[in-house]
Formats: structure tokens, C-alpha cells, sequence
């Protein structure tokens, strides 16, 4: 799957080696089942990544995902997943949980820039400029949760208890309130003066070198993927041990 995703044009070299290695240990510890969540985490992201592309003008590192980004969404998943070996069921909740977050914040990164409604800050705060670090639009907030629904429902199917659908959602839609709220309050930002546009990168998609802004200097788009992540996988793990008394 990974070589097909990498000829697909939906991994770059780095990014299909990393994609292999999240798989091997995902597989690994829970086996098939959460292998499942992690290819239909996968497949969905990617479809609509590609039916919903990035607006022009907007702040992307493009449809091709790179090492960083597979194991900011990935890694925590590949790590939870290895708890499976000593206790099959919890793995499968960390995948899950970890995974439902990565979906619901891709879902809504690509849906929500569809939005003809201007996005807020957080959405409850003022409007920001379409990519703006913690902007949230209403058809972006719905994608969420369909995102972390779609992976909470593959991993039930695939044999966890029915009480992680609604646990998985809803923590992988938190997941992705904490990513804009990092992205909001800490996540480094920057301008492009070319096209008067806020930006997530030292270098903006049209090639211009962009003026920093603010935030943590060591904070970027992937750093706050990887703590959303991570941040659900926890959520995951204690929500378990309460369901499972």
C-alpha cells in the first residue's frame, strides 16, 4: 500500500519510508484491526486532500506527504500500537484515538477552506484570513467530526467495543480544537508580503521568502500535528481504563 501511495504521488520518498515504518508497527501491535484504521485514515485523507485541493494562495506543503507529516499524524498511533502487544485492546484505542484526530483535523484543513463563510478565530473569536493559524469555519467543524467518525467506526467494525465510536469522535474532534488552539496561541507565524497572505512557513507556496510574525520559533505546523496526536492518544488511554472497570 505504501509503494502505491508513493506512486500514487501521495507520499514524497521520505514521507513513503516513514508511511512503512507507522504501518509495520501499527500492524504489529494490533494487527489487522488496527492496520484497517490506519489504511482507511489513509485512503480518506488522501481523497480528500485530493477532491477538496488547497484554494490557490493558501499555505500548504502540498497534496504529497513528507516524514514529518506521517509521523505527526502517525507516529503517535505506531507507538500507542505497541502497547497492543501486552494488552491488544488498549493498542487499538490509542490507534484510534490518535488516528481519529489526524482525520478530523485533515478533514477539516480541507473542507473547511471550501467554506464561503469567512473562518474565526477558534470559531468563536473574530475572522482571520483564510489560512490563519486556529481559523475555524462551521463546514470545517462538521468535517472534523466526520473525519473522527469515519476512523472511530473502522476500528468498532474492526473489533473494538461499540463504546469507542462515540469516545473516538469526540476525542479526535478535541484533538483537533487543541491543534487550532496550539496553531492559534503558540505555533510560529509568518507573512507573505507578495501576497499579502498569513503563512505557516519561512517560504510560502508562491516562492517568496516570508517576515516572521510571532509564536514558538520551534513550533511548527508539524510540531502542533504531532501534540494533537499525541494529546488524543492520552485522552484514549484514559478513557479506556474508565470503560474497561
Amino acid at each position: 500500500m505504501t509503494l502505491l501511495a508513493w506512486r500514487a504521488r501521495s507520499l514524497t520518498a521520505g514521507g513513503a519510508v516513514a508511511a512503512w515504518a507507522v504501518g509495520t508497527l501499527v500492524i504489529t501491535g494490533t494487527g489487522w484491526s488496527g492496520g484497517a484504521v490506519l489504511a482507511v485514515f489513509f485512503v480518506s485523507s488522501t481523497v480528500v486532500g485530493r477532491v477538496f485541493p488547497a484554494a490557490p494562495g493558501l499555505d500548504s506543503k502540498g497534496e504529497r506527504r513528507d516524514a514529518w507529516q506521517v509521523g505527526a499524524n502517525g507516529g503517535p498511533a505506531a507507538l500507542g500500537a505497541l502497547i497492543g502487544l501486552e494488552q491488544p485492546s488498549l493498542g487499538l484505542w490509542l490507534v484510534a484515538g490518535s488516528l481519529a484526530a489526524a482525520a478530523a483535523d485533515t478533514w477539516a484543513t480541507s473542507l473547511g477552506a471550501r467554506s464561503r463563510t469567512p473562518p474565526r478565530l477558534l470559531l468563536v473569536g473574530g475572522p482571520v484570513p483564510p489560512g490563519t493559524s486556529g481559523g475555524m469555519t462551521g463546514v470545517g467543524t462538521l468535517a472534523a467530526a466526520a473525519g473522527a467518525a469515519v476512523v472511530a467506526t473502522t476500528a468498532v467494525i474492526a473489533g473494538a467495543e461499540l463504546a469507542l465510536l462515540p469516545v473516538a469522535t469526540l476525542i479526535g474532534f478535541a484533538g483537533m480544537v487543541a491543534d487550532s488552539a496550539l496553531g492559534a496561541r503558540w505555533q510560529e507565524r509568518f507573512h507573505c508580503a507578495a501576497c499579502d497572505v498569513p503563512s505557516e512557513w519561512p517560504v510560502h507556496r508562491c516562492g517568496t521568502l516570508t517576515v516572521r510574525q510571532g509564536g514558538l520559533r520551534w513550533l511548527d505546523n508539524d510540531g502542533v500535528n504531532l501534540a494533537a496526536t499525541a494529546l488524543a492518544a492520552g485522552l484514549a488511554g484514559g478513557a479506556w481504563l474508565v470503560c474497561s472497570r
